[in-house]
């Protein structure tokens, strides 16, 4: 049977529990979708853990073909869904190794991970896997905060450090990290001063109001290049009033249309992973948070599937 099932062959509450239906391994697979349930990095809210399986619930409702891109992609990418990493819930260190391990193994095979998170302490081990097949990284980071605080409570390692210390370890190349739509208040200016420090591309919800999309999407595509390029989506990016179901909610962000163009404008850059996290089904009582990022993986997987039509593998 071809994968993925659509909703007009099996209705969407006949689930298999993998995003779209998709199969467990394919010999073929360019992409994986991988839950990573990891939540008690969160410094307010948790519930994330819960993110993985509520995602594929509601994966349920979309069709395997992408209008704007023109492509099926998960077929076009023989897609699989690996499951869970099996975190430890009260490790971060544990849970990083085994998130770590499993990355690393779809990253040596050539296959493009799709991370569910979980807080987005997650991405750090993704990124040391990536460090490992491929040096240094460019990061694309979709946020209403920067995560680049170094410590809170004394605690080096939760939802709000990630990329201060992956710039400690060298996992990323700065002048080619974009970090896209920080917004909201601030315990000082430093909360800002650091990702500047660090060399990061900082640009605030206001700044990609006022430039534009297009304009963002070019200075980012022209700076990363071909360079390999990690994604990152925190759904608190988008305004509350299109995605309640996070953690550390921030007014005045973007709506679910307008986050979506900005993703579908990033064609032809060489992805080699991409995550979504900090999705809280407990607080999403319509599933209306869910539904926006497994629309959002779809969009992921397009990408892949478009570079590979462009280097002629489809």
């Amino acid at each position: 049977m071809k994968y993925p099932l659509t909703p007009d062959v099996k209705p969407e509450f006949c689930t298999t529990g993998s995003f779209m239906r998709l199969p467990a391994a394919n010999e073929n697979a360019k992409v994986a979708i991988i839950g990573m349930p990891f939540d008690t990095a969160a410094s307010f809210r948790v519930g994330a853990r819960f993110a993985p399986q509520a995602i594929r619930q509601a994966s349920m409702t979309l069709f395997p073909y992408h209008p704007i891109h023109k492509v099926y992609p998960f077929d076009d990418t023989n897609a699989i869904d690996v499951g869970d990493v099996p975190v430890i819930p009260h490790n971060i260190h544990r849970s990083y190794e085994r998130i770590e391990a499993a990355m690393l193994e779809l990253m040596q095979k050539g296959i493009i991970p799709i991370g569910l998170g979980g807080d987005h302490s997650v991405t750090l081990a993704s990124l040391r896997a990536a460090a490992k097949v491929h040096g240094p990284v460019a990061m694309i980071q979709f946020d209403s905060h920067t995560d680049t605080w170094d410590t809170y409570y004394d605690e080096k390692y939760w939802h709000g450090s990630p990329f201060i210390r992956a710039y400690e370890e060298n996992l990323l190349q700065p002048d080619k990290v974009f970090q896209v739509g920080i917004r909201g208040t601030l315990n000082h200016p430093g909360d800002l001063d650091a990702s500047y420090e660090l060399g990061y591309n900082v640009i605030t919800t206001p700044e990609l109001r006022q430039r534009g999309i297009a304009d963002v999407v070019s200075e980012i595509k022209n700076k990363i290049g071909d360079t390999p390029v990690f994604l990152t989506f925190d759904i608190d990016f988008v305004d509350p009033a299109f995605a309640p179901g996070t953690g550390t909610l921030e007014a005045g962000g973007f709506s679910s249309a307008e986050s979506l163009e900005i993703v579908r404008s990033l064609t032809d850059l060489n992805y080699i992973g991409f995550d979504l996290v900090e999705v809280l089904p407990p607080y999403d009582p319509t599933n209306i948070t869910s539904l926006l990022a497994a629309t959002l993986i779809h969009d992921f997987a397009s990408h892949v599937a478009l570079n590979e039509k462009k280097n002629g593998k489809k």
